[in-house]
């Protein structure tokens, strides 16, 4: 295998985001929209008026407790801004750069970046690296799809010239199909996400980290579905897909949580591996604090506390375990550490 060649701003900026393994145990808290809305809701049930600084505080105690057993987190700046602070310094940070949500009246989910940032700003305010995310459909119209390619070319050199990382998460979605957690969008899930990881391990979108949807839903797998409900997939069907995307892939790449159970998660994090899927780790989102927000809404600041350092902590924990039991590290795509060049920003294009 030919040498790889990674800028030491980008390469020294990984490290900071691996654990000691390589791997990247990393935890994310960077909803927005859909944070104020679940704020909300546990408030009004636990009798309470919400108000924003209860998001401002529950990102910050999540970011000050849970970050002491992870390695990286990733946040955003308009409502994590005291979890940027807070956090352990030890703990890499990711920052969000890309605008929450999608204008639902223009056909194509197109992404923007936010309007008062980039990419040296980020860096400035401690970033290691900057996520961005973007709904795509491998499947949509090439003028929709080529916006979309556009946008992650122009990125990836924004991230070549600040010599960041780039982690660009994908969401797949089917306008024909608008329930996503329906067994006819589970059918297509698969095909969905492999031709996306496929796509943006392009050379030239000079993406660092895929992040990664698990290929299917965990709801319609065989052995795992609820009563009365009819299996997509066969177990033997699910883990050849994982298995599959090792060849499309060139690159590292890590898996989100999607908003599943805690259980849910673990399970398909120990299946994937069991079925020779070299992910690099995760970020795990609402899967390791969902819970969390409720014992706030209802008891506070120290309720909290209490909680991320039982519960919460247990949750990280037990995806730690499986991390470091399956996971593989983000520079064996390359051939290990020893086939790594790492070179100054100058020498990057010679």
């Amino acid at each position: 295998m030919a040498k790889k060649r990674i800028s030491r701003g980008k390469f020294e900026k990984m490290q900071k985001l691996s654990n000691d393994k390589g791997i990247i145990a990393a935890l994310a808290i960077d909803q927005r929209g859909s944070m104020k809305r679940i704020m909300k809701a546990a408030a009004e049930k636990a009798g309470k008026t919400y108000n924003i600084d209860m998001v401002y505080e529950f990102k910050e105690l999540v970011s000050q407790e849970l970050t002491k057993y992870v390695s990286g987190i990733l946040l955003d700046e308009e409502l994590g801004f005291k979890g940027m602070k807070s956090k352990n310094p030890q703990s890499g940070l990711i920052m969000s750069y890309e605008q929450t949500g999608y204008d639902v009246n223009t056909v194509g989910r197109f992404p923007e970046l936010l309007q008062n940032e980039s990419l040296d700003r980020l860096i400035k305010k401690g970033a290691d690296a900057a996520k961005v995310l973007v709904y795509y459909n491998p499947n949509d119209p090439a003028e929709i799809n080529d916006v979309k390619h556009a946008f992650l070319e122009r990125l990836g050199e924004e991230g070549l010239a600040a010599d960041i990382p780039l982690f660009v998460e994908f969401v797949t979605y089917d306008d024909k199909i608008p329930d996503s957690k329906s067994a006819e969008f589970a059918k297509e899930k698969p095909q969905l996400v492999l031709d996306s990881m496929k796509e943006f391990s392009k050379d030239k979108y000079h993406i660092d980290v895929i992040k990664a949807e698990i290929p299917v839903n965990w709801d319609f797998v065989e052995g795992h579905t609820k009563s009365g409900v009819k299996p997509v997939y066969t177990q033997a069907e699910v883990a050849k897909t994982f298995k599959d995307m090792n060849s499309l892939v060139d690159r590292p790449f890590i898996y989100l949580s999607g908003g599943v159970p805690a259980e849910t998660f673990r399970e398909e994090l120990t299946f994937a591996g069991e079925s020779g899927n070299n992910y690099s780790g995760i970020l795990g989102g609402r899967a390791t604090w969902l819970d969390g927000v409720q014992v706030y809404a209802d008891g506070g600041k120290d309720a909290l506390i209490q909680w991320l350092n039982t519960q919460g902590k247990q949750n990280v924990s037990e995806l730690n375990e499986i991390l470091n039991k399956y996971a593989t590290p983000w520079y064996n795509v390359y051939g290990g550490l020893n086939n790594i060049d790492v070179i100054d920003p100058e020498l990057a294009s010679i």
